[in-house]
């Protein structure tokens, strides 16, 4: 009987301990939300800004040199299929460069596509 009585009381104590660590992480929450929003509000650092538009530049070129790039390896990846003369080697690796390019350059373009929306969500 009496170790029943320890086992509630150690099992009050241990649910009264996660509510209070419950509500101290909601609270820890709320405060890091409110905090990080009012530091937003008052505006971007110099250094912050540069780098963005740094972030910015590079991208913009990124997709710039891509797209000449993966029209060179599609290209590329045509040519060798095509005067391959049946060597079974040279096809397979032309269709893994068309492949491989086209994915790259799809991926490049979801990559701008997320950010964008990632931009547009923040701020």
């Amino acid at each position: 009987m009496k170790t029943k009585k320890i086992l509630i009381k150690n099992n009050i104590k241990q649910k009264t301990f996660f509510f209070y660590g419950l509500y101290i992480f909601l609270l820890f929450f709320i405060f890091l939300f409110f905090y990080s929003s009012t530091t937003f509000a008052l505006g971007d650092p110099k250094l912050i800004s540069m780098i963005n538009s740094a972030f910015e530049d590079i991208e913009s070129w990124l997709l710039k040199i891509a797209t000449p790039a993966a029209a060179v390896a599609v290209g590329t990846g045509v040519f060798m299929k095509k005067f391959s003369f049946g060597d079974e080697e040279k096809i397979r690796t032309g269709k893994k460069l068309i492949k491989g390019s086209l994915f790259s350059y799809a991926f490049i373009l979801a990559i701008d596509l997320i950010l964008s929306a990632i931009q547009s969500l923040v701020g």
